[in-house]
């Protein structure tokens, strides 16, 4: 069968929740996002046939690697597939590798479970053949496998969190500089609520790149190199006559100015102040990029209306999660109070997950 070792080796990589900094990882802004302690593992043995044999419960592909090119493959084995074409493309030995894939990370969810799943392929491909790479070629490899068989133009913010985060910490990342900051994360009597709405997504058919090239363009009008250079917010929107574009650039100004403010409140360790400022980003998202869904909507209104100090949308927008934050002895009552939303509603409960930060990818024993 080509498979040189037994399959006994490991590797581990977390999906995250972005605290705040949504939109503004590819205009060269600013993120905070933690990792979960849930994720996918893959499991793999090397092969010397040039197969990459992937199975993931039920579902199994079988990948010629030397066929292998963008648009070849489709669907989930795209994000495994691709993370093998691009570190064979970079001129690594890669022949081959049976991986097993398990995931206790819901998908769908606005929880990164591609970037997920392309940072573990990439650990078990790197592990299986002895490759040298440090995390910053690791996110550079899996955002570019993304970009080229998964079809979606994402930033850095993803795969950096699985890579690079800590455990009871979330990582400040300037996407420009490519400096990160490890920012103490710890909640004290607070918690952090996900509550996945239930409303897929799928962000290469979806309007996520639209909203890339929109931003693109306002820079472009602005003479600037990203978004991140506008300096005087009120004369960058008075510069532009397109709506749209003006909606765009407050939100991305806006919004990195959002997460200098929350980092401030972490380090100070005022948690409440964080949660006005979860709220606004969510407005923000609504408004301004116009990003947010239905379900959302009557999620945040609803923690709200519960107790919750703050809550917005996460993730790339038109379906996925909300995240709350509240008080611990909040939590019962903010799950009902969102079942009984659903439920006036005929919609299709909600799953929810208290997050906790975790470590980033590695190898398990």
């Amino acid at each position: 069968m080509g498979v040189r070792a037994a399959m006994n080796q490991s590797w581990h990589a977390p999906g995250r929740v972005n605290l705040i900094g949504e939109h503004t990882d590819y205009n060269e802004g600013l993120v905070l996002p933690f990792a979960l302690t849930q994720g996918v593992t893959v499991t793999g043995a090397r092969r010397d046939d040039g197969v990459l044999e992937i199975r993931s419960g039920d579902l199994e592909a079988r990948v010629e690697l030397a066929d292998l090119s963008p648009g070849r493959i489709t669907g989930w084995a795209a994000y495994v597939a691709g993370v093998a074409g691009c570190l064979r493309a970079a001129g690594h030995p890669v022949a081959g590798a049976s991986l097993r894939i398990a995931s206790d990370l819901p998908q769908g969810a606005g929880l990164s479970s591609s970037a997920a799943l392309e940072c573990a392929t990439a650990l078990a491909l790197t592990g299986l053949y002895g490759l040298e790479l440090d995390c910053r070629e690791l996110i550079d490899l899996t955002r570019r496998a993304e970009h080229l068989y998964a079809g979606v133009p994402c930033g850095v913010l993803d795969q950096s969190a699985s890579l690079l985060c800590r455990g009871d910490h979330a990582l400040l990342l300037d996407c420009r500089s490519g400096e990160t900051e490890q920012i103490p994360f710890l909640l004290g009597d607070h918690r952090i609520l996900v509550i996945d709405t239930g409303a897929a997504h799928d962000l290469a058919d979806s309007q996520y790149a639209a909203r890339r090239i929109a931003c693109e363009r306002a820079a472009a009008r602005l003479g600037l190199a990203s978004l991140r250079e506008v300096a005087d917010l009120g004369a960058a929107l008075a510069a532009l006559d397109d709506p749209e574009e003006i909606r765009r650039v407050r939100h991305v100004v806006t919004e990195n100015r959002r997460v200098e403010k929350v980092v401030r409140a972490l380090r100070a360790g005022d948690v409440p102040r964080v949660g006005p400022l979860l709220t606004a980003s969510h407005r923000s998202l609504r408004d301004d990029y116009e990003v947010s869904w239905p379900e959302a909507d009557l999620t945040v209104e609803t923690v709200l209306a519960a107790g919750a100090l703050g809550a917005r949308m996460i993730g790339g927008g038109f379906g996925g999660s909300v995240i709350a934050l509240a008080h611990r002895d909040l939590i019962p009552a903010l799950g009902l109070a969102v079942a009984d939303a659903y439920a006036a509603r005929g919609l299709r409960p909600a799953r929810l997950l208290e997050a906790v930060a975790g470590p980033g990818a590695r190898a398990l024993a």
